[in-house]
């Protein structure tokens, strides 16, 4: 079914930029508490003595927030540098492709930070299962349930 807003264009494309870059403070949040969680750890005593995989699993899940950060708010950076531009359907358009991705990037990132805790704590079977279990968390809720939501509404 077509929404009929009675906006114009240019009314409908303002509207949905200031959507897009209210739904990203919602992330940004998330991404800003893992990130300083995970900057943290790194300084506690028990960090130095984790193993080299256990390391390389932190190091991925903070390479992973970073993309996640840089994603997440490019989208917010173009409007800023281009909102007098009349480019709004273009960072709409981008700005979702970017924001997609990022949430993919925070969805890794708190997946493989599940994960590591799920090692350190209890173990390799238990890192498996919390990490499967996280990500198909996060694959169900934030894809195929809109997608299921989207199909029922045909």
């Amino acid at each position: 079914m077509v929404e009929h807003t009675g906006e114009t264009k240019n009314e409908r494309l303002t509207r949905n930029v200031s959507e897009l870059l209210q739904e990203l403070r919602v992330a940004q949040a998330g991404v800003q508490i893992l990130f300083g969680f995970l900057l943290t750890v790194v300084f506690t005593d028990e960090f130095h003595e984790a193993s080299g995989f256990e390391k390389s699993v932190h190091l991925t899940a903070v390479l992973l927030t970073v993309c996640s950060t840089a994603l997440l708010t490019a989208p917010a950076a173009w409007h800023r540098l281009l909102f007098r531009t009349g480019n709004r359907e273009r960072i709409l358009t981008y700005g979702n492709r970017s924001v997609l991705v990022g949430l993919g990037c925070l969805a890794a990132a708190i997946t493989t930070t599940v994960a590591l805790i799920a090692k350190v704590v209890y173990g390799p079977i238990a890192m498996a299962i919390l990490g499967v279990v996280s990500a198909a968390l996060f694959v169900g809720m934030w894809f195929v349930v809109p997608k299921l939501i989207d199909h029922n509404g045909d």
